[in-house]
C-alpha cells in the first residue's frame, strides 16, 4: 500500500510577482505560446510579455475560446507547434488553466500557469477538467506531472471581482471533508490510485478549512476594495496551494462529484464551479451523516461569505424531482470520486441528501 503526494515544481505568490514571469520561464524553454482570456490578457499580457522579453524568451499569444475542450485543446496545440513552441503559459481562470495544462501534455512540454483570479484551486493540480462546447462535464484528463511553475500576482488577484475569491473559497472548502472521507473509506484516490492519503495531505488540507474559517471574511472585505492585505494572501494561498495539494494528494469524494452532477442543468451553468462545489460539500455532509456542529459551521462560513446553501442560490429556485434524480445519476456515474466514501453509494442516497440539504439551507437563512 503506497501513499504518494503531488506538487507543482515551484510556487510564486505576492504583489507584483508577474514581473518576474521571465526569469522563472526561460527555465523551462525559448518560446512561449501565451493564452489567456481578453480579461486576462487585458490584466497582464502585457506584463507577461514585457518579461519574457526581457529574459530572452519569445512569445506567441493566442486569445482563449472560453471552454476547455477538446476542440479548443486541439486548436491551441496546432499553433503551438506551428509556431515552434516549446513552453505553454496560461493565464487567466480555471478553464483556461486546464487547457494550458492539457496542450502542454499534449506537446510534452513545460506550463507555466499564471492565475489572474483565486477562483479554483485548479492551478497546482495534475488534473484537467475537460468539458464539451456547450459546457457540460466530460471526464476528467488525469496529467503524469503538475505544472512546473505556479505564479499568482496577488495583486492581479485583488483587482477581480470579489465573488471570484468567494468561488475560490468554496472549492478549497471541499478540500478537507473530501480528504477525510478517503482517510476513512481508505480506497485508492481517483486521482494518483495511492491510499491512504500521507499525514502531509490531511495537514494541508485540514490548515485550508481552518485558514478559511479565520481569514475568509476579511480578505473578501479586502478584496471588495482592491486591496491586498495578510488575510488576502493567505486565502489566495489556500484556494490555490493548499487547496490544490490538498485536494489531489487527499482525494475527492462526494463534494465534486455533486458539482458534476449539476452541470447537467442547464439552469446552473451560470454559476462558478466553487458555488457548486460548495452546496456539494452540503449534501456531502448530510449523505454521510456528519455532526451536526460540523454541518451547522460549514453553513455559516458559507452565509458569512457569500456562498450558496440552497438550489435558489444556484439559480435553481424550484427544481423538479425530475431535474434532481437527473443530477443524482450524473453524481453517481461509474468512475465518479463520490465512490471513494467508505460505504456505496447510489443515486437514491445523493438525491435524498440533494433534497435534506436544501432544506436545511433554507431553513439557516431565515434563522440567521
Amino acid at each position: 500500500m503506497s501513499r504518494m503526494l503531488q506538487a507543482p515544481g515551484r510556487y510564486i505568490q505576492g504583489a507584483g510577482a508577474i514581473h518576474e514571469i521571465g526569469s522563472h520561464a526561460e527555465k523551462f524553454g525559448k518560446k512561449a505560446l501565451l493564452t489567456g482570456g481578453k480579461t486576462a490578457m487585458g490584466q497582464c499580457g502585457d506584463s507577461i510579455a514585457v518579461s519574457l522579453k526581457k529574459a530572452g524568451v519569445g512569445c506567441l499569444t493566442e486569445g482563449f475560446k472560453g471552454e476547455c475542450s477538446d476542440q479548443e485543446i486541439k486548436r491551441l496545440v496546432n499553433l503551438a507547434k506551428s509556431g515552434g513552441c516549446d513552453l505553454i503559459i496560461a493565464a487567466g481562470g480555471g478553464k483556461v488553466i486546464d487547457t494550458g495544462k492539457a496542450v502542454a501534455y499534449e506537446m510534452k512540454v513545460p506550463v507555466v500557469i499564471v492565475p489572474t483570479i483565486a477562483a479554483t484551486d485548479a492551478p497546482c493540480s495534475a488534473l484537467s477538467v475537460i468539458y464539451t462546447e456547450e459546457g457540460v462535464f466530460s471526464r476528467y484528463l488525469v496529467l503524469p506531472n503538475n505544472p512546473q511553475c505556479v505564479l499568482v500576482d496577488t495583486a492581479v488577484v485583488a483587482k477581480a471581482p470579489a465573488h471570484y475569491l468567494v468561488s475560490g473559497m468554496g472549492d478549497a472548502l471541499a478540500t478537507f471533508w473530501e480528504a477525510d472521507t478517503c482517510a476513512k473509506s481508505c480506497k485508492p484516490n481517483a486521482l494518483n490510485g495511492s491510499t491512504p492519503p500521507t499525514l502531509s495531505a490531511i495537514a494541508l488540507a485540514r490548515l485550508c478549512y481552518d485558514t478559511l474559517l479565520e481569514h475568509g471574511v476579511s480578505a473578501k472585505l479586502a478584496v471588495e476594495r482592491q486591496v491586498v492585505t495578510p488575510a488576502v494572501e493567505a486565502i489566495v494561498e489556500a484556494n490555490t496551494l493548499l487547496s490544490g495539494l490538498g485536494f489531489e494528494s487527499g482525494g475527492l469524494a462526494g463534494s465534486h462529484s455533486v458539482h458534476n452532477g449539476l452541470t447537467v442543468l442547464e439552469k446552473s451553468h451560470g454559476k462558478l464551479h466553487g458555488e457548486k462545489v460548495a452546496f456539494g460539500v452540503l449534501t456531502q455532509l448530510v449523505m454521510e451523516g456528519r455532526p451536526s456542529e460540523d454541518l451547522e459551521e460549514v453553513l455559516g462560513f458559507c452565509l458569512d461569505v457569500g456562498l450558496p446553501v440552497c438550489m435558489e442560490d444556484l439559480g435553481i429556485p424550484k427544481p423538479t424531482r425530475e431535474e434532481i434524480r437527473k443530477v443524482a445519476e450524473a453524481t453517481t456515474a461509474p468512475g465518479e470520486t463520490i465512490h471513494a466514501t467508505w460505504f456505496t453509494v447510489t443515486a437514491d442516497h445523493v438525491e435524498a441528501a440533494m433534497w435534506a440539504a436544501d432544506a436545511i439551507g433554507k431553513k439557516y437563512k431565515e434563522e440567521v
